[in-house]
């Protein structure tokens, strides 16, 4: 509605309502949460965490209204009607930019259960937003490189002790774990570094998403998997922000979660071998269907 405006203005106005919604929701959301730890009653934690997932979801709505008025971008939308609203969801998705949380919080925003993110365990320092993440029960991932396990093998599986602590909190209110299966955003110099045979896409790791499976199979009903696109250029949060996208094209594509899927990826070798291959054949399919939608 106001994507008339020039685009300086567009971005400085966009971020300050941004900034607004964020201070104003996330300090009742800190000291909502918080009652968490002082009460820690299950039944009391579950209504808490209803009132929590209801702020957050106001603060979503906001920041997609705030991109209704200032950004003219066509959204090209497939296979969100096959989205159920009460289910617990596992989700995959490429990874571009930092654009992608909001475009996938817009686009999914009570049409699932909230998303919860794995975060760089950094991100906790971010002003406002680090504390709501934590209050939120988003999990935050240490990571550590080989050289660092090398010289502390004590650290080895401390990520996945992460993982395992986060999916017992997400078992008693539907959620939606949401996962950047290539571990890190998409750059022409990442890609080259790895030399894979995918042209769009990073190698994906599977070891993150075969743990979440089998810590929540139980639970775990479906997988999404997401592919989110930019046809003209990957674009920063300024950008997103100042009106600079055009067009945004998301595919939705609903696996169901068989027992073939299923298994201790770190102690059964033929379960790890079938997995993988299964995680490197969908990213093949998913490179071929950027391909397509450039195109």
């Amino acid at each position: 509605m106001l994507s008339f405006l020039p685009i300086p203005l567009k971005g400085v106005l966009s971020l300050l309502l941004y900034a607004l919604n964020t201070i104003f929701l996330t300090i009742p959301l800190i000291l909502i949460s918080l009652f968490k730890f002082i009460i820690p009653i299950r039944p009391f934690i579950v209504i808490l965490d209803k009132i929590l997932i209801s702020i957050a979801t106001l603060w979503i709505g906001i920041n997609s209204l705030n991109s209704k008025l200032f950004c003219k971008i066509d959204w090209d939308i497939r296979g969100l009607e096959k989205l159920e609203g009460k289910d617990w969801y596992l989700i995959i998705s490429n990874h571009q930019s930092w654009v992608d949380i909001l475009v996938l919080q817009k686009t999914l925003n009570q049409k699932i259960p909230m998303l919860k993110f794995f975060l760089k365990k950094e991100l906790i320092w971010i002003p406002f937003l680090g504390l709501a993440w934590w209050g939120l029960d988003f999990p935050f991932m240490k990571r550590y490189s080989k050289k660092q396990l090398q010289e502390n093998p004590h650290l080895k599986g401390k990520d996945l002790e992460i993982t395992k602590k986060a999916c017992e909190k997400f078992k008693h209110t539907p959620v939606s774990v949401m996962n950047f299966v290539e571990g890190t955003r998409f750059t022409l110099h990442k890609k080259a570094s790895q030399n894979n045979n995918l042209n769009h896409l990073l190698t994906p790791k599977a070891g993150g998403i075969a743990f979440v499976l089998s810590s929540m199979g139980e639970y775990l009903h479906k997988i999404i998997d997401v592919t989110i696109v930019y046809p003209d250029k990957i674009p920063t949060f300024w950008e997103y922000i100042s009106g600079r996208v055009n067009k945004i094209i998301i595919d939705f594509e609903v696996i169901p979660l068989t027992e073939s899927l299923t298994g201790d990826y770190f102690n059964d070798p033929d379960y790890k071998d079938r997995f993988c291959i299964w995680l490197n054949a969908l990213w093949q399919k998913k490179d071929r269907k950027i391909k397509d939608f450039k195109a």
